[in-house]
């Protein structure tokens, strides 16, 4: 079950109330997350119109229940917390970009000042800070720079450097991020991250690769992200599509979630390349995808669905078959979360790559780690088998010690490079 029961006690007995009941499956009931014993109330996350608000419910033995914040266009999916107490200090969600609202007028007025001093780094957060809060460590960062971690005298309002993110990158012209909506196929507006190459921005026709995330239950944002920035260095317009499926806006429009509502998300995914194309982004000859986990699983079943849009396959830890993908987590505790998440039914065909290899008219490059315990590698090698024997263009390049996230500097070193060489062989360039 996904469901989790939660307790409390008064301050003036030992007994246990029942607080609330939480399911981490549709995020339904209240989910607490911190507890301000000044105020006595737990702060938690609970759905209002569909989508998560933050809510706070006094520990007094009352359960009264007061509206925090919310949102009537995406999930407020954060709490921000400092200090060693991690006291709630105000709340984040993310739109075009991820925002805070700070309820800490003293915090409040640091960040302002962080803001003016670090104008060009807008995705400013407080990390940690010493005992009495004076030293706070603070990160900023913005599209087109990975970060930089400062050190912040509240005192003497003095900031100093503690740690550049990938250093390496210093000096490089970096990727511009541009937040923009496209229209689906049935006219919802879909919203997506395009990445444009450095001193391409008004170019048109270029090589493009749309970019689905994993999750599918996840969504991508606004700020740095190494494969897009890679892609884009290397001459690639990319598109990242919110296709219906993702989470963070809600209840209706992340549907039954990527799988079950398969054809309404890879719809979604294929009209963000169709969209590249008619704003004449791309070149309709020299169009790839590129993904990772159900991002992979996605780009696979794009070319499955509308063969006729992408011109090269990436699929990075792909989930390929349904039913598969279930059987591998028998036996692990999560069985009846992955099971439900995923739904049976006759479906599982149609929406399952590996079942559907012979309608793929593209080359197809995978890649795998042995020890995936979130999808397994033989997923990957059935793909290539059943590829291969459609008379498909395949590869597959895996690594025996890494698991889902590749998590080594020289696999992804190579990883980056391999899936480079093939996209510029298989569109051309």
């Amino acid at each position: 079950t996904n469901v989790v029961s939660y307790l409390y006690r008064t301050a003036d007995s030992p007994d246990w109330h029942k607080l609330s009941d939480y399911d981490y499956g549709d995020s339904s009931g209240f989910g607490p997350v911190a507890v301000d014993p000044k105020l006595n109330v737990a702060y938690g996350f609970k759905k209002k119109d569909g989508r998560l608000a933050v809510y706070a419910v006094a520990l007094d033995g009352s359960l009264r229940e007061d509206l925090v914040y919310a949102r009537p266009d995406v999930d407020v999916d954060e709490l921000v917390q400092i200090g060693r107490q991690r006291h709630v200090v105000g709340v984040s969600f993310a739109t075009d970009i991820r925002r805070t609202v700070y309820f800490d007028p003293e915090i409040e007025k640091v960040i302002a000042t962080l803001q003016n001093a670090l104008p060009h780094s807008p995705l400013i957060q407080v990390v940690d800070s010493s005992a009495d809060e004076n030293w706070l460590l603070i990160f900023a960062a913005s599209d087109s720079d990975p970060g930089v971690y400062y050190l912040f005298d509240r005192k003497a309002h003095q900031l100093q450097t503690f740690l550049v993110a990938r250093r390496e990158l210093e000096g490089l012209q970096l990727a511009k991020v541009r937040p923009v909506t496209y229209q689906a196929a049935d006219g919802a507006v879909v919203p997506a991250y395009l990445t444009l190459p450095p001193g391409k921005e008004d170019a048109k026709g270029l090589p493009a690769i749309v970019l689905p995330h994993g999750g599918p239950s996840a969504r991508d944002e606004w700020g740095f992200d190494w494969l897009s920035q890679f892609y884009a260095a290397r001459g690639f317009v990319v598109l990242q599509p919110e296709f219906r499926g993702s989470s963070g806006y809600g209840d209706a429009w992340f549907q039954q979630n990527g799988f079950r509502s398969w054809q309404i998300a890879i719809g979604d995914v294929l009209s963000a390349g169709r969209w590249l194309v008619k704003e004449g982004i791309a070149d309709p000859d020299k169009l790839a995808i590129v993904g990772w986990s159900y991002g992979g699983y996605a780009a696979l079943q794009c070319a499955v669905t509308d063969p006729s849009v992408f011109k090269a396959v990436v699929a990075i830890a792909p989930v390929t078959d349904l039913s598969a993908f279930k059987e591998e987590h028998r036996r692990w505790s999560d069985f009846a979360v992955i099971s439900a998440f995923v739904g049976d039914g006759p479906y599982l065909h149609d929406a399952s790559p590996a079942e559907q290899a012979g309608r793929i008219k593209v080359p197809v490059l995978l890649f795998h780690g042995a020890l995936d315990h979130n999808v397994s590698i033989n997923e990957s090698r059935l793909m290539l088998d059943r590829l291969r024997s459609a008379g498909v263009n395949a590869e597959l390049v895996a690594w025996d010690n890494l698991d889902h996230y590749l998590e080594d500097s020289d696999a992804r070193a190579q990883l980056l490079g391999t899936s480079d060489t093939f996209l510029r062989k298989a569109l051309d360039l």
